[in-house]
């Protein structure tokens, strides 16, 4: 029996882990260079490669990143570190806030830098308004690193995570239906720039304690895929019609359901590849996963000029090879890169990983990724935020 507990609790450690690199490896369609904007990417509306790219887009990012906030509140919530306030936001802001502001002044240099010097098409500073906003992102979003909001919110749901936590299931779903409302009626900012991210982070607390891993992972696939094939097809036939006056929130409260179906399809993915046995070399990359999430548009802004004169724009005959090896190119950067920077400045690549990089953990996920039989350990380091520390049980503490 025990040994089954620890078996389970190890598939599903490493199903966090593998989830995390589809969904963060989604997120580069999200924001796919396509070498056009305002009127003339307008233009290509209704295309075969843009329809294309708007697919991606809807499958593999925007639909797959909800898994992420309750990958994160599925982990906070069993861990006994949270008891301490004023330690867990001090350790959060060092993980996730101080990372994201470093990536922005970064984006800044670099992007703004190019922008000025070389005619890159990139914003460029206009006030010292606007640059406080894309370091801080303290109100908006940022013109730039625009992934980095999901972890301005989720930093703000971790200050909130020892209050929470608390709560039994019945206050939980309060939380949900909140969050779910505000996102519904618009409102939440600008504290929240995203507030369903609050509503996915307290899903994520029900589902550490309705077992819902375990249960959805023995859930068939077929009763899976076809809620969120029927309502990603819907959603994306919408995309391509006109917008209908009036139905904003009904849009929105339909939007909410296709990521609750979205999160679960693809945790079930997840679920299934921990048992591959295939899965070692993507557990290998798990660990730049959160360093690949912050430097990702630093390396569309600059890289994808280099891309298109290869592939051309979004329009040219061979930018949807380009468009769909997006995500492995800028892996092929990234992770060099970080390895790179582990090796000789490894106190950097610490701070720009939110302390995930971390030469030796990295080559302990590696180990673990090798299977060797039952006994072995049951929870590596993961991102965004750390996993749960090795424990032979479920519900064990988190890191």
């Amino acid at each position: 029996m025990a040994h089954g507990n620890m078996g389970s609790a190890q598939r599903r450690s490493d199903a966090i882990a593998l989830a995390r690199v589809l969904c963060i490896g989604g997120v580069v369609y999200v924001h796919a260079w396509t070498g056009l904007g305002g009127e003339s990417l307008e233009a290509m509306r209704g295309t075969w490669q843009e329809n294309l790219r708007w697919v991606l887009m809807e499958v593999f990012g925007r639909s797959a990143v909800p898994l992420l906030g309750i990958i994160s509140g599925y982990l906070v919530d069993g861990s006994r570190r949270i008891d301490d306030w004023r330690a867990h936001v001090a350790r959060k802001a060092r993980t996730i806030l101080l990372p994201m502001v470093a990536w922005n002044a970064i984006a800044l240099v670099l992007v703004c830098g190019a922008a000025l010097t070389i005619g890159l098409a990139a914003p460029i500073p206009r006030s010292v308004g606007w640059t406080l906003q894309e370091l801080l992102i303290l109100s908006h979003p940022p013109d730039i690193n625009v992934q980095m909001p999901f972890l301005r919110d989720l930093f703000l749901c971790m200050v909130l995570a020892p209050l929470i936590s608390r709560l039994p299931v019945r206050g939980l779903l309060g939380v949900v239906a909140i969050a779910a409302a505000g996102h519904v009626f618009a409102f939440g900012e600008p504290l929240f720039l995203r507030i369903s991210i609050l509503m996915f982070f307290a899903l994520g607390m029900i589902a550490r304690r309705a077992s819902l891993p375990e249960r959805i992972g023995a859930t068939a696939m077929p009763v899976l895929f076809a809620p969120f094939a029927i309502l990603i097809a819907v959603r994306i036939g919408l995309d391509f019609r006109p917008p209908v006056e009036g139905a904003e929130r009904a849009f929105a409260a339909f939007d909410l359901a296709l990521r609750v179906a979205a999160a679960a399809f693809f945790w079930k993915l997840a679920w299934t590849l921990a048992v591959w046995p295939g899965r070692s070399r993507i557990l290998r990359i798990e660990p730049y996963a959160f360093f690949y999430f912050a430097a990702h548009l630093v390396v569309i802004w600059l890289g994808g000029p280099l891309l298109g004169k290869l592939t051309g724009k979004l329009g040219a005959p061979l930018y949807p090879l380009g468009l769909l090896l997006q995500p492995v190119l800028v892996a092929l950067i990234v992770i060099p890169a970080a390895a790179l920077l582990d090796r000789h400045a490894p106190a950097v690549a610490s701070l720009l990983s939110g302390g995930r990089l971390d030469r030796r953990r990295t080559a302990e996920r590696a180990r673990l990724a090798v299977p060797s039989g039952p006994e072995r350990g049951t929870a590596g380091r993961t991102n965004l935020p750390p996993a749960p520390r090795p424990t032979p049980e479920p519900s064990g503490p988190s890191a």
